[in-house]
């Protein structure tokens, strides 16, 4: 008796914060569809909703949405495929292949972790600018190509991965490059879908960086474009939120496709 309750109430308090936390997307997708004059309007009847904020935003001719959108897809995959091939390997160099000094760039790995993003933007940016890559797909792309967390990651789904199966491989005569491609990585598939989402997520609503990079309006990524939206004295709430909700999608999209081994991959990532 005392246990079903208890399971109710646990419900009850899980159904309310679903609730809670549903509500600001809720708000912010009904906001999306009202007029600019309705904006600030707590209740709009459903006859005056329109997805005119969005044909607005798309087809715009004073924004390049689609170019923000593009830009943002770019520089989202790039990074997040550069990701899964170098930290992969660095993965398996850290848990599979001895050599000296394996232990201290280790160590290294887990110390770079600690320094927080902001730290290097200046000198990346002096770096960049040397090399005549500011405001350019090059440099939104290839100083995040590579991520600590990444390589910790996959070095500890890897140290999971039996030895008996590399050992097997080589025997029937794979190389080490053979091995981690058709044994290794196959095997690593929960710990490449948690590499994918957290990467591209985070490369997809990153705002610090390409603001300070992308110096001309067709090098915006979609968060950098929206902020323009902003005006000195005012700002137009139901486009910018109709641009949010759009940003949304590939996330969804991409969360959707990576679900079972995503979840698979929290369960099992650094079990030995």
């Amino acid at each position: 008796m005392w246990k079903r309750a208890a399971r109710i109430f646990l419900y009850i308090i899980a159904i309310g914060y679903a609730c809670i936390t549903l509500f600001p997307f809720l708000w912010s997708f009904f906001t999306s569809l009202k007029l600019t004059p309705d904006t600030n309007k707590w209740w709009v009847p459903v006859s005056r909703l329109t997805m005119e904020n969005y044909t607005n935003l798309i087809f715009s001719h004073e924004y390049p949405f689609f170019q923000w959108f593009i830009n943002s897809l770019i520089v989202a995959a790039v990074v997040t495929v550069g990701n899964l091939i170098i930290n992969s390997m660095a993965g398996f160099a850290l848990a599979r292949i001895p050599f000296r000094g394996r232990s201290f760039l280790f160590y290294l790995v887990l110390g770079i972790m600690m320094i927080p993003p902001q730290v290097i933007l200046v000198p990346i940016y002096i770096l960049l600018s040397k090399l005549n890559w500011v405001d350019t797909y090059y440099g939104l792309t290839i100083p995040w190509m590579v991520n600590s967390f990444g390589i910790f990651l996959m070095r500890q789904f890897f140290l999971s991965i039996p030895r008996e199966l590399e050992e097997a491989g080589f025997i029937d005569g794979l190389s080490r490059w053979g091995v981690f491609w058709k044994i290794i990585l196959p095997l690593s598939k929960p710990a490449l879908a948690t590499q994918t989402i957290f990467i591209f997520m985070g490369n997809w609503n990153s705002f610090m960086w390409p603001n300070l990079l992308a110096s001309s309006e067709e090098m915006y990524t979609l968060p950098v474009g929206l902020s323009t939206l902003y005006g000195e004295y005012n700002a137009f709430w139901n486009h910018i939120l109709a641009g949010t909700m759009i940003m949304t999608i590939p996330i969804i999209i991409v969360f959707l496709i990576f679900q079972r081994h995503f979840i698979r991959g929290i369960a099992t990532t650094g079990i030995k």
